[in-house]
C-alpha cells in the first residue's frame, strides 16, 4: 500500500477517534484533513487550501438557498402561521379513533412543506399537538412517539436542507431531489397514519374517541386558518416545478412570502423577526462549518487516494447492489445513533458517492434513500434529537424512555417504507423524471 494511500486511511483513523471523544463534528473533519494535507503536501499547501476552499464551498450559488429556506421556516414557526394545520385536521378528524394523531402526522406534513427540518417540525407541533392529545387523554407514548417521528416528514417533503446539500455535493440537481422526496415524504406519512389506526384498534383506550360534535361551518372555516401555509405552499412550489424560478430562487421567494402573510397577518412583531434571523444564521453557521470541513476532506481523500482505495475494495467484492445498499443502509443506522444528520452525511459521502456511481444506481434515488436514512437516525437512541425536543415540550409529565417506545412502532414502518423504496426505486424516479420531459 502506498505512503499516501496509508496516511489517508491513518486519517480516516483518526477522525472516527476525534469523534468518538465528542469533538464537534466540523472541528474534527478541519482539523483531519488540514493535518493530512500538511504531511501529503506540506505547510504552504495545507494553509492554501484552508484559505481557498472555503471561499469556494460558500460562493456556491446554490447554497444561497439554505439560509433563505431557514429564514421561511423560522418566521412562520415564531410567526405561528402553521397553527391553522393542526386545528384544521384536529376539527375534520377528531371523531376517527386516533384522529388527533393522525391530525399531528398531516400537521407535520405540511409544516414541513414551508420547513425543511424535522427539529422544527417536531418543535413547532409538538407545542401544539401533544398538549392537545394529553388533554383527550391520549396515551402519553402514542402522543409524544407521533409527533416526534412525524417531524422527520420534515427534511422528506421540499424543501429540504438535507436534500440541498446533498445536491450541491453530489453535483444532482436540487429540484429533481425535491421531486423524488414528495413521494417519500407521502408515503412515510401514510405509514405513520397507517400504524396509528391499527395500533388504536387493537388497543381502543390509547386514543379514546373525541365525542365533540363539530359543526360543519366551524370545519369549513378553520380551512380558512391555513391559507397562510397554503400560500406560500403554492408559490414556492408553483414557481419552482413550472419553472418560473429556480429551486435556488425559491428560498428567497419562500422568505419573502412568509414574511409578507406574517405581516399581512399581524403577527409579525420585531421579536420574531428578530429570533427568525438569529436561528437562521446560528444554524446556517453550524452548517457551513460543517460543510467546510467536509469539502476539506474530500480534497484530502482525493490527494491521498484512500477515498478510491476504500471505494475501489468494497466495489472488487463483485458484491451485487443489494448487498451494497443494505451494508449502507446499516452503516448510516448505526451512525444515525451517534451522529446529526448533515454531519454523517458529509462525514460519509466522499467515499460513499464513488460507490454508489459505479454500482449504476441513481444519485438521484440514492439521495432520496439517504435522507429517509437520516432521519430515521433522528429517532434512533441513544441520541434521537427529535425525541429530545418533544422530551424539552413535555418536561417531566413523559419520560423520555416512554418517548422512544412510543416511537418503536412508526420505527418498524419506517424500516417498512425504506424497503420498499430500495426494492422499487421506480416510485422515487417516475415523478423527476415526468417533470424532466
Amino acid at each position: 500500500m502506498e505512503h499516501e494511500v496509508q496516511v489517508g486511511l491513518l486519517g480516516l483513523a483518526i477522525l472516527v477517534v476525534l469523534i468518538l471523544l465528542r469533538v464537534p463534528i466540523g472541528i474534527s473533519l478541519i482539523v483531519v484533513s488540514f493535518g493530512g494535507l500538511w504531511v501529503l503536501m506540506g505547510w504552504d499547501v495545507a494553509w492554501g487550501a484552508l484559505g481557498v476552499m472555503p471561499y469556494q464551498f460558500a460562493s456556491s450559488w446554490v447554497l444561497s438557498s439554505i439560509p433563505m429556506f431557514l429564514l421561511m421556516g423560522y418566521v412562520c414557526y415564531h410567526a405561528k402561521l402553521t397553527v391553522g394545520l393542526f386545528r384544521a385536521a384536529r376539527l375534520w378528524l377528531a371523531g376517527i379513533p386516533g384522529g388527533l394523531a393522525i391530525a399531528a402526522v398531516l400537521g407535520c406534513s405540511g409544516f414541513a412543506a414551508v420547513c425543511g427540518s424535522s427539529l422544527a417540525c417536531s418543535a413547532a407541533m409538538g407545542r401544539i399537538a401533544v398538549p392537545e392529545m394529553m388533554r383527550a387523554r391520549y396515551d402519553a407514548e402514542l402522543a409524544t412517539g407521533t409527533v416526534a417521528i412525524a417531524g422527520t416528514i420534515g427534511a422528506l417533503i421540499p424543501p429540504s436542507i438535507i436534500m440541498i446539500l446533498y445536491g450541491i455535493v453530489a453535483e444532482v440537481p436540487v429540484t429533481k431531489l425535491f421531486l423524488g422526496g414528495v413521494s417519500a415524504g407521502l408515503l412515510t406519512a401514510l405509514g405513520y397514519i397507517l400504524v396509528i389506526l391499527i395500533r388504536v384498534k387493537l388497543k381502543p383506550e390509547l386514543a379514546p374517541s373525541v365525542k365533540e360534535r363539530v359543526p360543519l361551518a366551524e370545519k369549513l372555516a378553520a380551512l380558512k386558518e391555513t391559507w397562510p401555509v397554503v400560500l406560500i405552499m403554492i408559490g414556492i412550489f408553483g414557481g419552482m416545478f413550472t419553472g418560473v424560478f429556480t429551486a435556488t430562487e425559491a428560498g428567497a421567494i419562500g422568505a419573502f412570502l412568509s414574511c409578507v402573510v406574517a405581516m399581512v397577518r399581524r403577527v409579525m412583531t420585531w421579536k420574531v423577526f428578530k429570533d427568525a434571523i438569529l436561528e437562521t444564521l446560528m444554524t446556517t453557521g453550524a452548517l457551513m462549518i460543517i460543510a467546510v470541513g467536509a469539502t476539506l476532506l474530500v480534497r484530502f481523500l482525493a490527494i491521498s487516494g484512500a477515498g478510491e482505495y476504500v471505494s475501489e475494495l468494497i466495489i472488487d467484492q463483485n458484491a451485487s447492489q443489494w448487498m451494497i445498499m443494505l451494508s449502507i443502509v446499516l452503516v448510516y443506522v448505526l451512525l444515525g445513533m451517534f451522529l446529526e444528520p448533515i454531519g454523517a452525511m458529509l462525514l460519509t459521502l466522499p467515499i460513499v458517492l464513488p460507490i454508489i456511481g459505479a454500482s449504476g444506481l441513481s444519485l438521484v434515488w440514492f439521495g432520496v434513500i439517504l435522507t429517509k436514512l437520516l432521519e430515521i437516525g433522528m429517532v434512533t437512541p441513544p441520541i434521537g434529537m427529535n425525541v429530545f425536543v418533544i422530551k424539552g415540550v413535555v418536561g417531566k409529565l413523559v419520560s423520555t424512555a416512554a418517548i422512544f417506545r412510543g416511537i418503536a412502532w412508526f420505527l418498524a414502518m419506517d424500516f417498512l417504507v425504506l424497503f420498499f423504496m430500495l426494492a422499487y426505486p421506480d416510485f422515487i424516479l417516475w415523478l423527476p423524471e415526468a417533470m424532466s420531459r
